[in-house]
This record gives structure tokens, sequence and C-alpha cells, in this order.
């Protein structure tokens, strides 16, 4: 077993997996000790390398695109002190640091793991349940549910109507952005068929965040919630035949070329076709953008 011990933290591997251990030093992030232990299997791992230094060295893992939830919500944008795929290396473990490089490489050559995308996720993401105060609220996610809350410093647009709590299920998607300079930053929910969001600090699905010390930790919320929706790369399953027959039957709005009615229709029977198409979307046969259309088709017939 190849290990080297820093500081800034641990990292050991045993011809499976690269084990993560954070270390204490004050320049360990606080998304760093949050997170605690990450075990990344070999298969997620696309490469590894060790950069020498003046003072000190890093030593830097590089993951398949998609095979990591929490780097798939940032995007690259985590700060280096929250980045816990690297590890500061003094200058006299240098040595250490290069053979540990070496078996991991080896390891990917003799497995022939390959470096490119992924259609799933290979990490499990940060525990649950997790709740984190930063910026004008605070997020609480058990797995399933989801709850915001607000402080002081939220504007009344967005506090007036109390708390939000929503299913994982009616999600369309989540997004983190950390602050940059003079511009905040924002964890935001976006739920399937809701029109365009407002600016954070109006919208109410929405955390602003303002660069103080845990706003990275919201990173963590993210991803413990995407690693639980669809994968973005994965590639959707074909609708049955009885299932989009079903769609057909409930919104034949969507069919191509389907002319309109020209006289008015029984407004009971519109909404019914509007719930029809939610029950739809709930369930998968109706995709986000379908259900648009669809809900916009009928409600011109109003």
């Amino acid at each position: 077993m190849a290990e080297i011990i820093q500081k800034d933290g641990t990292w050991g591997f045993d011809g499976d997996a690269v084990r993560i251990v954070p270390g204490r030093d004050k320049g360990v992030g606080l998304l760093r000790q949050s997170l605690g232990e990450v075990v990344v299997p070999l298969r997620a791992i696309a490469g590894i390398s060790f950069e020498p230094g003046r003072k000190a060295g890093r030593l830097r893992l590089r993951l398949r695109d998609g095979a990591c939830p929490l780097l798939q919500v940032t995007g690259g944008r985590l700060p280096e002190s929250s980045d816990p795929y690297r590890l500061a290396v003094e200058s006299d473990r240098s040595g250490v640091a290069e053979y540990f490089v070496d078996e991991v490489r080896n390891a990917l050559l003799l497995e022939q793991v390959e470096s490119g995308p992924v259609e799933a996720y290979l990490l499990p993401g940060p525990a649950v349940p997790i709740t984190v105060a930063a910026g004008d609220g605070t997020v609480a996610f058990d797995g399933d549910r989801v709850g915001l809350d607000w402080n002081w410093t939220t504007e009344e647009a967005k506090s007036s109507g109390g708390p939000r709590e929503f299913r994982v299920a009616d999600l369309r998607g989540v997004e983190w952005s950390p602050s940059k300079g003079l511009d905040n930053g924002w964890i935001r929910f976006t739920l399937a068929g809701a029109p365009p969001a407002p600016a954070p600090k109006y919208d109410p699905y929405t955390v602003e965040l303002f660069g103080f010390r845990k706003d990275p930790l919201m990173a963590l919320v993210a991803a413990a919630v995407a690693v639980r929706m669809p994968h973005p790369a994965a590639v959707p399953e074909p609708v049955p035949a009885a299932a989009a027959a079903a769609a057909a039957a409930a919104a034949p709005e969507l069919a191509a070329g389907a002319p309109e009615p020209s006289g008015p229709e029984d407004h009971d029977a519109l909404l019914r076709r509007l719930r029809e198409l939610g029950d739809l979307h709930q369930s998968g046969i109706l995709t986000a953008d379908e259900f648009t259309a669809a809900k916009q088709a009928v409600l011109r017939r109003f």
C-alpha cells in the first residue's frame, strides 16, 4: 500500500481506490473538513500528477468527467483550499509523492481504466442529512426533501412567502456559483416546469451567498442533491409504446402539425387536460420541454 501523510491530509492507495483524509492544518478549507474522508475508486480516476515547488509541491488527482457530483456542480470553481483532490506536499516528501503517483499510474495501466467521461456518478457524494446556513438563508436536505429558510438579510420579496420545501423528484436542476469580486454567489434549485427564475436576491428557490467563510459548504448541499438526480450525461431510456400512446392521448397538441380546434372548448375539460399533463410530467413520461409546450397549447384554448 502506498501512503503519504502531510499536515494538509493523508492519501492512501491500496490498488483499488485512493483514500483521502483531510488534515487539520489551518490551510485546509472548511469544505474539505466537513466533507471528511473520500474514497475514490480506481475506475473514477483519469490521472494523477505531482507538481514540485521550491517550498511545497502539489499532488493532484484528476477524476473522469461526471464521476464526482461535487466536481459536477462546482465546475472547477472551488477555491484551492476547498479542493479535496489536491494535497500540499512538503519539499522533503517529494520522493514519496512521486512514488505514490507511479503506483496509481501503474494500476491505471494494468486495469486499463479509461480516462473519458462517464454517464453515472462513481462517488456517492456528501453524507445526508446535511444543513448549511450561509448568505441569506439556510438549506436542509435529508436525502429526499429540500427545505429553505430565510434570515434577516433576505429581501422581503423572497421571505414574505415563508420557508420553502420540495422533493428531489420535483427538481429539474441545482446550481452552485461562488462569489467573485463584487458579484454574489448562489445555490439555486430549479423546479420542473417553473418559469425563468428572477435574480438570486428575489428568487424564493435560491439562497444568495455573500462571499463569507461558509459559502463553499453550500456546494456540498448541491452535490448531495445532484447525486440523487439523473446524471447530466445519462442516456434517457426510450419511452415504451404504451406510455407514448398515453401521452399522445392526453396531449394531442404535441403531435406534429396537430391543428388547434376552431371553436371554444369546455373549461372543465381543459382543466382535466392540465391535470393529466401534470401527472404525465411527474411520472417522467413527458420531459420538462414537452410539458411546457403542451401546457401552453392548452392554456391558449381558454
